[in-house]
């Protein structure tokens, strides 16, 4: 399981991420995180929203409202211009992460119990 810590440091990358590949609401950006990380990676609302709300607030994303065939609303949010910038500087320093660790543990690391 991923610890709180490391969701949380990765949220921001990992829902521009999602919404650089299109629109989305909040139900369907977890039930992607959690698809991507094979199950590992359990969002509910209460974590993801009020990210949503910091990321709209910065000007990253924008949302509109929708009404559904059965007149229930809907949240739908977008990448802005800027939220595409901010997503390449995200992927630069992730990148810079992962390198350093791969450096570390070499390309394929092998967990180890002892």
């Amino acid at each position: 399981m991923i610890s709180r810590e490391l969701k949380a440091a990765s949220s921001k990358p990992m829902i521009l991420s999602i919404l650089n590949k299109g629109e989305s609401y909040g139900y369907e950006i977890i039930q992607k995180i959690e698809q991507l990380s094979g199950g590992e990676w359990e969002w509910s609302e209460a974590m993801l929203y009020p990210v949503l709300h910091r990321l709209d607030a910065d000007g990253l994303i924008q949302s509109r409202w929708a009404i559904l065939e059965n007149r229930r609303k809907r949240k739908y949010y977008s990448l802005t211009p800027k939220g595409k910038e901010a997503l390449q500087v995200e992927k630069q320093r992730w990148m810079k992460v992962h390198n350093a660790l791969v450096r570390l543990w070499g390309p394929s690391p092998q967990l180890s119990f002892e």
